[in-house]
């Protein structure tokens, strides 16, 4: 079903009543997009030939540049082909495999945050023993995890997507597919597909969340026992770089679901830009990030550009 070539396409939207302004905000999208690729690529490369970032840490930081940047090119060339060339249609597999990627990826990115912050709450809270207790092999696994829960949660929806018939309108309201803009064009019984992603959001992101919470509460109240000032400031600053990512990702997920939630009176563009923040601002925000408040990649770019120079 997901691949059935003979069924109508689906058309994407850009953003309704600023068509003659889309050739304009395309360049901004392009910047933005050339800036998110630049970014991760560069997080994900200097922690490959940098053996001093060859650390647990590191590598979850290297698997969230990973997807931020599996994020960028899943929604971003559609993105430009509709508001840069006008190209609106995209067959239905192509728009179910897209928004099977954008959810699953969403999913990744809240377990890929939770297992950064595990990460901190064991270097803090047992230094001595960090690298016994996240081996290798064992952050390897973690990884595995997050990505197998990620990409086979899922799952469900989009299979019940692809087979539901859609008999009216095919034009959907963004630049790229997702789950919930689908299912409003199906004529069928969508209950299960409407009371899922609930469950699903519970599960991952609220949950996510919460564990999230315990971690830094349990990291706060080990750091109260150390008795230097110095060394408390230090072990907190360890953590600032994660915090502000998560708080750009669940900033984002919040203020999107207060708008689809309560939003009923809001311009319809609002919903739209709310979700491109939600879908493009981490990708675009965690490299700049963890290259200004990690010393250790900020010194692997330094030592890039000079490379680069000589």
């Amino acid at each position: 079903m997901w691949f059935n070539i003979s069924a109508a396409p689906f058309l994407l939207t850009g953003f309704p009543g600023l068509g003659i302004f889309h050739p304009w905000i395309s360049i901004s999208f392009f910047v933005i997009y050339v800036s998110m690729l630049l970014g991760n690529g560069t997080i994900l490369y200097l922690i490959r030939e940098d053996h001093t970032l060859h650390q647990p840490m590191y590598y979850f930081v290297a698997l969230l540049a990973a997807t931020d940047l599996g994020v960028t090119l899943t929604t971003m060339p559609t993105v430009l082909g509709v508001l840069w060339l006008g190209h609106r249609a995209i067959s239905q597999g192509a728009c179910y495999f897209q928004a099977y990627l954008i959810h699953s990826l969403s999913i990744v990115e809240s377990g890929v945050l939770l297992v950064m912050a595990y990460d901190r709450f064991i270097a803090i809270h047992s230094p001595l023993r960090y690298t016994s207790i996240l081996t290798n092999a064992r952050v390897v696994k973690i990884g595995l995890g997050v990505l197998m829960r990620g990409f086979t949660l899922i799952v469900p929806v989009i299979i019940t997507l692809s087979g539901f018939p859609y008999c009216g309108s095919h034009v959907l309201s963004h630049a790229f597919c997702l789950h919930q803009d689908v299912i409003k064009l199906a004529c069928a019984d969508i209950t299960f597909n409407r009371l899922y992603p609930i469950v699903l959001v519970s599960l991952t992101g609220f949950l996510d969340s919460v564990l999230i919470l315990i971690s830094y509460i349990l990291i706060l109240n080990t750091v109260m026992g150390i008795a230097s000032g110095k060394e408390q400031a230090k072990a907190l600053n360890t953590c600032v770089s994660h915090i502000s990512c998560v708080l750009v990702f669940y900033v984002t997920v919040t203020g999107l679901t207060l708008i689809h939630r309560f939003g009923k009176y809001v311009p319809h563009v609002v919903h739209i830009i709310m979700s491109y923040i939600y879908f493009l601002f981490p990708p675009f925000m965690n490299p700049i990030i963890y290259s200004i408040k990690t010393k250790q990649i900020r010194n692997g770019i330094n030592r890039l550009l000079s490379l680069h120079r000589i």
